[in-house]
């Protein structure tokens, strides 16, 4: 924190707003839901000011506010889209800046396609399509238990795939928030 931020609407205004703006920018896909992003994180940051325990904090304090509520408007996105959707239209490229989510997306076709075709047909049917482990079971000839085992198994090598290439960052609940590439060379990203 600085010394000499106020710690009142105007101080913490003139403080935050154009880092706060700029970082929600880099995470959201429009300038309007910036906007809005960016008013909801002053109302939370102005009606809990009375909370922050340590002064000296306030800078991580204001930040984990805004991850928070970027969290909040993926989480509210994310009833409205259908992800099959999202999977077949991530190869189009866009002006708009892309949320990490979102940017990580272009990765996961060719790390999905890159994965030996059982686990491949597991992802697919299982993330994408919607399939219940079970209805892959009976889709497959498997066992539930196999089915199960193959899903798992998918998951954990689209993770090591993609950990492998790229450092990510996650909010309380798990959604990612941020992420930088280890290297250049990532053949997938």
């Amino acid at each position: 924190m600085m010394e000499d931020v106020d710690l009142n609407s105007s101080g913490l205004w003139d403080e935050f707003c154009a880092p706060l703006k700029k970082f929600i920018r880099r995470r959201v896909p429009s300038e309007q839901d910036t906007e809005d992003i960016l008013q909801e994180v002053f109302a939370r940051i102005f009606g809990s000011i009375s909370s922050l325990k340590d002064g000296n904090k306030l800078d991580a304090w204001v930040y984990q506010i805004a991850r928070n509520a970027i969290a909040d408007y993926y989480r509210r996105q994310k009833k409205t889209t259908d992800s099959v959707e999202l999977l077949e239209g991530m190869d189009t490229e866009s002006d708009d800046v892309l949320s990490p989510s979102r940017e990580l997306t272009s990765c996961l076709r060719p790390i999905i396609n890159s994965l030996p075709e059982k686990y491949k047909q597991a992802i697919l049917l299982t993330e994408f399509q919607n399939l219940t482990q079970r209805e892959l079971s009976e889709r497959l000839g498997l066992s539930l238990s196999g089915a199960k085992s193959r899903v798992r198994r998918a998951r954990s090598l689209l993770k090591k795939t993609l950990l492998g290439c790229c450092r990510l960052e996650f909010d309380r609940l798990g959604n990612i928030i941020d992420y930088t590439h280890k290297t250049n060379s990532c053949k997938f990203c």
